[in-house]
């Protein structure tokens, strides 16, 4: 077999790369690094903007006080269908990777910000209809794909030793664009700013962004000929136990960042200002402690730290529920912020589940070296545009959640301790599956799996 070049074979019309192997340390430490971290850095750029755009109207809503006509129940809904076609949208982005490379798509992607942002510069004015806020609303969802295919593009970029980091590393530049947003949001409230002074700063920026990906990024070819792994991702069951897995991690995050301002202001009192002022802590901490997340996966196990960070979690929203019921703002917004940290940790260790689950599927179908991580590559870049989809849903479910708790209670408890269930059948269901036996079967446990090889996930 004849050894990988140190220079990656560039065909024309567009910055292919036809030869990539990542797990070839030769290649790797001579050509591969060097390439991937440009790619890296310029798809966090990307992904942050779409972040921003996605939840933009998280703050916009700030803006909107009774001139506006909206009741807390319009608001909430008005978030939970951003938050939703930002799931939907999550799976043909996966796909459109494999159909028009990386770089490509990043340009296009980056570029269809400007319409959910031009539109929400024109309709942003009382008078202006709930339902026309909905349809710009669901404009703004696209922003929530250029997750999926950003972490598809990074994921073919880096070996598998360095994945927890690379991914946790891409995921948290793009969360980081929440907090982003909201600082903005901030300042503009502070200066007496209307909304449009906003849209007015992100406008600009989006071009940037599209024009620095057409610059910089390239196509892989050999991601771009695999169209048919999403099928094989949707067929294994280890994709939808991994979505479950991320309703509770990322759901959390994305809900969360769209509600917190929300519930300060209906359960609280507070104002806008006073609002936007503790609003960006949560996500700014959830999304820089990502990569941490990742790094904590690569050294100790992705099911390990998940396991335990689950346990975290439902301990921070036992006290958040405790604040709740005791009208206690500190401890409220104390433990509402640790329950972000966790979720952004989460978010890290169980991405880095992923590459190592279907490495570890490869190894038991006999395959090696190079075979073996390309069959890994090949089926968790499907499954990541899957899982993180349906682990988006999570942030619809939880704004939907707020929406029926304070309609019938007038506070936001009854969520919160939905929630807390919810994380406690997460602790379950990663326990069960990942770790409670030494070598777990092929599949997820059935007893028709019983039968074939075993091996652990225990490392994953």
């Amino acid at each position: 077999m004849t050894a990988p070049s140190t220079a990656p074979a560039v065909s024309g019309g567009g910055r292919w790369i036809d030869e990539w192997d990542p797990e070839d340390e030769t290649f790797w430490k001579t050509t591969g690094e060097k390439i991937a971290r440009r790619n890296l850095l310029f798809s966090v750029l990307s992904e942050h903007i779409g972040f921003s755009i996605w939840t933009l109207w998280s703050v916009m809503v700030l803006f909107m006080g009774p001139e506006y006509g909206l009741t807390p129940a319009d608001k909430f809904l008005l978030t939970s269908v951003v938050t939703l076609v930002g799931a939907v949208v999550r799976v043909p982005y996966t796909f459109a990777v494999a159909v028009f490379g990386g770089r490509n798509w990043t340009i296009v992607s980056a570029s269809l910000l400007l319409v959910p942002t031009i539109a929400a510069f024109v309709v942003m004015e009382p008078g202006t209809s709930f339902s026309t806020f909905l349809l710009v609303g669901l404009l703004a969802g696209i922003g929530g794909g250029n997750f999926a295919s950003s972490m598809t593009n990074i994921n073919a970029f880096f070996p598998l030793r360095q994945k927890g980091w690379a991914l946790g590393l891409n995921a948290g530049g793009g969360n980081i664009g929440v907090p982003v947003i909201q600082l903005v949001a901030l300042a503009v409230i502070g200066a007496s700013g209307g909304p449009r002074v906003l849209l007015g700063i992100y406008i600009p920026l989006i071009v940037v962004a599209a024009v620095l990906a057409a610059v910089f990024m390239d196509n892989i070819s050999s991601v771009k000929n695999d169209t048919g792994a999403a099928k094989d991702a949707a067929r294994d069951g280890h994709t939808w136990i991994m979505s479950f897995l991320y309703v509770g991690t990322f759901g959390s995050f994305i809900g969360y960042s769209f509600a917190f301002g929300q519930v300060l202001q209906n359960q609280f009192g507070r104002t806008p200002l006073e609002a936007a002022y503790v609003t960006f802590i949560g996500p700014l901490l959830g999304s820089l402690i990502r990569p941490v997340g990742g790094r904590l996966a690569d050294r100790y196990g992705g099911a390990r730290i998940t396991l335990w960070n689950f346990v975290a979690m439902a301990a921070a929203t036992g006290v958040i529920v405790l604040a709740s019921t005791q009208k206690s703002l500190p401890l409220f917004t104390v433990a509402f912020i640790a329950l972000f940290v966790l979720s952004g940790l989460g978010n890290g260790s169980t991405y880095k589940m992923i590459p190592g689950i279907f490495q570890t599927k490869a190894v038991a179908k006999g395959l090696s070296g190079e075979a073996a991580a390309a069959y890994g590559r090949r089926l968790s870049g499907a499954s990541m545009g899957l899982i993180g989809a349906v682990g988006a849903l999570g942030g619809v479910g939880i704004n939907l959640a707020f929406r029926q708790s304070f309609l019938s209670y007038g506070s936001g408890t009854g969520a919160f301790v939905s929630f807390l269930a919810f994380y406690a059948l997460c602790f379950l269901v990663t326990w069960a599956v990942y770790l409670r036996r030494p070598a777990g079967s092929e599949e997820p446990a059935t007893a028709a799996s019983a039968a074939k090889p075993q091996l652990s996930y225990a490392e994953v």
